[in-house]
């Protein structure tokens, strides 16, 4: 039974014509293989292949903003992820109700339609009855987990080094994400992350090439094996290792949505980006 959803959502809707960036997808069971993976354009498409694994407790990670509700400027747990995570030259996008960039809000709602609840906080993780998503963001993860060895900074598999030449940065982002893969299939995990339990997954240990759209659908797919991970470790290890940015009410937070939802993302922490006790 499938028990984790990784979703890397393109925030684009898309238009008629022009449809929607690619959406990296992966599905992994209880013990850390990856079942399903591959990639889906637009909120419908995703949807579909979500309702497709769900299973009585799934739990979907998503990166994207999911529940937005600050008319303007950035919400608080992107303005968190900042201030915990910038030492490692980790930020969030900003996302306001003003945003274009909508696909997670619109995921949600589809989602719930789906009876997928929501949740913000361990104990509700913990508590739910039925299939449930939360946001996440895989650079925290990254950088959260201290097994991964990312002590100084993000791995900088993602956008190119605009300070270097062109072919410079685009060797130096493939050779960060052949490395990322190495570490994500020979470091002891707790859970495991079994990519090459599933084809696809298997293949993003294969070299980098340096075309820029082949690298973005590696990325995808890796990103949202990420995200199942994420996910899986949040239900493994709880508060403990993982903390809740937006949803410290001894903290400034965005109001929740009508649906009584908090505008929260999901982050594996190690004890220097967590906020000191009082």
């Amino acid at each position: 039974m499938t028990a984790y959803l990784g979703v890397d959502l393109a925030w684009g809707l898309g238009s008629g014509r022009k449809p929607a960036n690619e959406t990296g997808l992966v599905a992994m069971d209880a013990d850390g293989a990856v079942t399903d993976a591959g990639w889906a354009r637009g909120v419908d498409a995703v949807t579909d292949w979500i309702a497709e694994h769900l299973g009585p407790r799934t739990l979907v990670a998503v990166d994207a903003s999911l529940v937005v509700t600050n008319p303007t400027g950035i919400r608080e747990a992107e303005r968190q992820v900042g201030q915990r995570y910038g030492r490692w030259k980790v930020a969030a996008n900003p996302t306001n109700l003003a945003s274009a960039a909508s696909a997670g809000a619109r995921l949600l709602e589809r989602l719930t339609d789906l009876g997928v609840g929501y949740v913000s906080d361990t104990a509700g993780m913990r508590a739910r009855t039925g299939p449930a998503a939360f946001e996440c963001y895989p650079y925290t993860t990254l950088v959260g987990v201290e097994e991964l060895g990312y002590d100084v900074e993000r791995p900088r598999y993602k956008r190119l080094d605009l300070k270097v030449p062109s072919a410079e940065a685009r060797a130096a982002r493939a050779a960060a994400f052949d490395d990322l893969v190495h570490r994500l299939r020979t470091t002891p995990l707790d859970p495991p992350l079994l990519l090459d339990a599933h084809p696809l997954t298997a293949g993003l240990a294969d070299p980098s090439v340096l075309h820029g759209p082949t690298h973005k659908h590696r990325e995808d797919l890796l990103d949202g094996a990420l995200c199942a991970w994420t996910a899986a470790f949040w239900e493994r290890h709880g508060d403990r290792r993982v903390q809740v940015l937006g949803g410290d009410p001894a903290l400034p937070s965005d109001p929740p949505d009508d649906a009584g939802r908090r505008p929260v993302v999901v982050a594996p922490a190690r004890p220097s980006q967590r906020r000191p006790a009082e």
